[in-house]
This record gives structure tokens, C-alpha cells and sequence, in this order.
């Protein structure tokens, strides 16, 4: 294949799935509408999203670069999108003892950093379990 629509394929896909993961993880907490909040200028929900989008990041730049196809790459894409929606839910599921939703709409910023970090985390120990 040609260099340049090498490049050019993997970077699109990549991209798409970094909105549908970003969509999706939208979806999945539905009680915290980031955009919203992101204009009412609450920090934890930047941080939030932020997390999440770099996280997806680190996940989507190991699968394109481990992959073997772009198939591989998009199926391991996925994957990891899967994976970091799962523990967020499951976040929200450990941390019983207050809401997450409602720490976000406070604005709460030890809960945004906490959040952040964790997404960061995740898409980095994702992305090298990535690699085989």
C-alpha cells in the first residue's frame, strides 16, 4: 500500500474511533453532561473529559502501532474503548460512598484530577497490554 494512504487510512480510522469512543463515553454517563458543564466553565468536567480523551488517545496510538492490519488495529481500538468505559462504570460502582456525577456538577476538583489520573492510567495500561 501506498506510504502516504498507509498513513492516511490508519490516522483516519484512528480519529474516528477517538469520536465514537468520545461519544460513547458520553453515553454511558448520561447523569454528567461534560459539554454542558465544560461551558458553565466547570473544571472537573473539563478534566473528566480531558482524561478521557487522552486516554483513548494512548490506547488508540498503541493499537496503531502494534497492529498488523488495519482491521487488527481497529478491532484492538475497540477493545480498548470497551475497556475504558468498563472501569469508569466501574468506578462509579467503587466509589459508593458519594456520586461521582454529583462531585463532577460541584465541581469538585479533587474528583476531576482523581478522575483524570485514572483515565490516564488506564489508557496507558491498556495500550501496553496492547502490545504482543
Amino acid at each position: 500500500m501506498n506510504l502516504y494512504l498507509n498513513f492516511g487510512s490508519y490516522l483516519g480510522v484512528a480519529i474516528l474511533l477517538l469520536v465514537i469512543g468520545i461519544l460513547l463515553f458520553m453515553l454511558s454517563t448520561p447523569k454528567i453532561n461534560e459539554m454542558r458543564l465544560i461551558a458553565e466553565k466547570n473544571v472537573s468536567a473539563a478534566l473528566l473529559l480531558g482524561g478521557k480523551v487522552i486516554g483513548l488517545a494512548i490506547v488508540l496510538g498503541a493499537a496503531a502501532e502494534y497492529s498488523v492490519s488495519l482491521i487488527d488495529m481497529a478491532i484492538w481500538g475497540a477493545i480498548g474503548i470497551v475497556s475504558q468505559i468498563i472501569v469508569f462504570v466501574l468506578a462509579e460502582v467503587v466509589t459508593i460512598r458519594f456520586s461521582i456525577s454529583n462531585a463532577i456538577k460541584e465541581d469538585n476538583r479533587a474528583v476531576g484530577v482523581m478522575l483524570f489520573s485514572l483515565s490516564l492510567a488506564i489508557g496507558w495500561i491498556v495500550a501496553k497490554c496492547l502490545s504482543y
